[in-house]
């Protein structure tokens, strides 16, 4: 069962685990964090909100963190080294969740809460708290048809095989497509939601000359605007994400078509609550919650109207400009930003 939110605006081995604060916090838990991503700035954002949300809870004494560029392999490792440091919850937002199902499992068994974040597992077990994705995918594609008159070639450009919130994605994108006969795939590529590989991998595509009509980024967006621009080539309708540097973009860019698709980082704040709430005896109703996406376009007035209450310069370019969720993180944009956790 499922419950709908609507959103507003480490090394190998035991070096791996990188204990954050010790005795200046006055929390009573311990909180293991798994993330498999390192340079992109929605994974970033999305610690350094678990982090903001730890030290406002008052109740986490520690954070043990595995952050790091790695495979499921890579993370299985890392959750089974957070099982026996002994933490009292995982948060975890999993690289494929097949690989890691086994490691849930034992960290369940352990009496460790297990809460994934962005991304759905398949560990039974395990309380999931995350962006709908297949929505996201389908909200800005369908969008994106629309500006392509229904007809013509679209780019798309997805995020990392394997990943469980690509999967939903390219569900919610081949559930548009559906709807659009009209439209057809130019060629889909793989980013792995990174910034410098989907930047060459436009450009590369650019350079054979072949026309498209609009280009669908599973989150990378920025770069690709700036590649539109850099090469002169025709500024076809985009769907993006809701990152700082894309919001900007679609407000100064002349001539560039685009609409922003919420995908808050925040997330990863909320997983802590939710995590720290199971902790203190209040599970929830439902094993799954989705936070709901809201596109910001800026091809009507009213869409230009949510881009600029949204946008925010003062952020990072990769990071989503919407840094917190009603009812599930309490800390501040300064807490945020600062990145800071119990006892940093």
């Amino acid at each position: 069962m499922k419950k709908i939110l609507t959103m507003v605006p480490l090394l190998a081995g035991a070096a791996l685990l990188a204990s954050v604060g010790v005795s200046a916090a006055a929390g009573k838990y311990t909180i293991g964090i798994s993330n498999t991503v390192q340079g992109n700035g929605w994974r970033e954002e999305m610690v350094c909100a678990m982090k903001a949300q730890a030290l406002a809870s008052g109740e986490v004494a520690k954070l043990n963190i595995a952050h790091r560029n790695t495979d499921a392999a890579g993370q299985l490792e890392d959750i089974r080294n957070l099982i026996s440091a002994k933490v009292d919850a995982i948060v975890v937002n999993p690289a494929d969740p097949a690989g890691i199902k086994a490691g849930l499992e034992e960290a369940t068994k352990a009496g460790i809460v297990v809460v994934a974040v962005d991304q759905a597992v398949t560990e039974p077990s395990a309380y999931i708290i995350s962006n709908n994705q297949e929505e996201y995918a389908y909200l800005g594609a369908k969008w994106l048809f629309q500006q392509m008159g229904g007809k013509g070639e679209v780019f798309y450009m997805r995020g990392a095989a394997g990943a469980s919130a690509d999967s939903d994605r390219d569900k919610g994108f081949k559930k548009a497509l559906a709807e659009f006969p009209d439209v057809k795939v130019a060629q889909e590529v793989f980013t792995g939601w990174q910034q410098d590989q989907a930047k060459q991998q436009i450009l590369s595509f650019l350079s054979t000359g072949t026309p498209i009509n609009g280009i669908w980024t599973s989150g990378i967006d920025n770069v690709i605007v700036d590649a539109l621009v850099e090469s002169q080539a025709p500024l076809v309708p985009i769907v993006g994400a809701d990152n700082a540097g894309f919001v900007g973009q679609l407000s100064s860019v002349k001539g560039l078509v685009g609409a922003a698709v919420t995908n808050p980082g925040s997330i990863g704040g909320a997983g802590v609550t939710l995590a720290l709430q199971i902790l203190d005896g209040k599970k929830p109703a439902q094993q799954t919650v989705l936070v709901q996406p809201q596109l910001w376009e800026n091809a009507t007035e009213e869409g230009k109207a949510k881009l600029k209450a949204a946008a925010d310069p003062s952020l990072s370019p990769e990071w989503p400009v919407s840094i917190s969720i009603p009812d599930w993180t309490t800390y501040t944009k300064d807490q945020i930003v600062a990145c800071k956790g119990p006892g940093e």
